[in-house]
């Protein structure tokens, strides 16, 4: 753990400063678009934070594959590799799109060829815990592993329209995932913790913790889609490569549910923007538009619709990803009777924090009546 621990520092610092850095440079050279009509902020800020999440995720595999706790994760460093193209390819992509607006098919093209060269290296689902099952060949987990990559990045690309929302989600979300796989580390390994799956987290738990104070409402710079999109190649890599410590035969009826839960968590996770984005693409493709084309109607701005604030809203969004990740966690210790009865109480706080602005309002009624 204390390994995880000083990689997680190591990221947090770099990024912390870097992304400092990054806020004089962009200042200095004026490097900020205008506010679009969906922006909620008021005064043109930089958007080049994930430049300087890149730079903490690179020095910390760096610092990661020197030190010999990490021995076994790089022993095959082919998938490393791969994982660290993929990384500096997306934030290009997502660096040139901050800057000059790429069309959006361009942008999807590169998240494909990005996705590609993690599955084409290994990266990707083989097998599923049901009595053996493996996908069926090399050419489907292939498809299988980059629609999933794909789609987790855009998810949670199409999120981040509030300071502090996407660091916050995927601080939440990846802490609960960290510790399913350091978990998961202990009972298929318990001579050897390490793994690719953990290290990534434990980078991503370091990006998002260096990033925050700096995307904190009122926040001084944004991550634009290059950090967005290398955060959601990131966890979408974490979840894939946690699945082959699995041996699904060896997996019991009791243990099913748990044995799910790198295929399930992920999502659970994501389940905030995965909705947003689909519920998204509807709507624009209804209204004849591009799946992609911007537009104020995203749950964070029906979030403040509905009455709630800045903070408030992205405090939705980290209050249902905390209970729905943490539930999947649970599935570990507790049994499901413990698990449905916390869930039920969380439901109720979480539902009623999301429409209290609407509770308020009726309270106040009678008063103004």
């Amino acid at each position: 753990m204390r390994a995880y621990v000083l990689i997680a520092l190591i990221a947090a610092v770099v990024t912390y400063l870097a992304t400092w850095a990054t806020l004089k440079i962009s200042h200095k050279y004026k490097l900020y678009p205008q506010i679009r009509a969906r922006d909620v902020h008021t005064r043109p800020t930089p958007r080049l934070g994930g430049v300087a999440m890149f730079l903490g995720f690179l020095v910390a595999m760096g610092a990661a594959g020197m030190f010999g706790w990490f021995r076994s994760v790089f022993a095959d460093p082919i998938h490393i590799l791969a994982i660290v193209a993929a990384a500096a390819i997306i934030t290009l992509i997502g660096f040139l799109d901050d800057l000059y607006d790429l069309d959006w098919t361009l942008k999807l093209a590169g998240q494909f060829v990005v996705a590609g060269i993690l599955a084409w290296q290994g990266v990707q689902i083989v097998s599923l815990p049901i009595g053996g099952l493996t996908i069926g060949s090399f050419g489907t987990s292939l498809v299988v592993t980059v629609f999933l990559t794909v789609l987790v990045m855009n998810a949670v690309n199409f999120i981040d329209g509030l300071d502090g929302l996407v660091s916050g989600v995927a601080l939440i979300g990846t802490l609960t995932f960290f510790g399913y796989t350091y978990l998961l580390a202990q009972k298929t390994s318990p001579t050897n913790y390490f793994n690719v799956a953990s290290l990534i987290s434990a980078i991503v738990i370091g990006m998002c913790i260096g990033f925050l104070p700096h995307n904190w409402r009122p926040a001084k710079i944004f991550m634009g889609d290059s950090g967005a999109m290398l955060l959601g190649l990131l966890m979408a890599t974490s979840a894939l490569t946690v699945t082959g410590q699995i041996d699904p035969h060896m997996v019991g009826r009791d243990d099913l549910l748990p044995a799910f839960i790198p295929l399930i968590l992920p999502l659970a996770i994501l389940i905030l923007p995965l909705l947003d984005f689909s519920l998204a693409v509807i709507r624009r493709l209804r209204a004849g538009k591009s799946p992609f084309a911007a537009d104020r109607q995203h749950l964070h701005h029906r979030l403040q619709d509905l009455g709630h604030g800045h903070v408030g809203s992205v405090l939705v969004f980290y209050i249902w990803t905390a209970l729905i990740s943490v539930s999947c966690l649970l599935f570990f210790f507790w049994p499901w009777e413990a698990i449905l009865a916390f869930d039920l109480i969380g439901i109720v706080l979480a539902t009623t924090y999301t429409v209290w602005p609407i509770i308020r309002r009726r309270m106040k009624e009678p008063q103004n009546g």
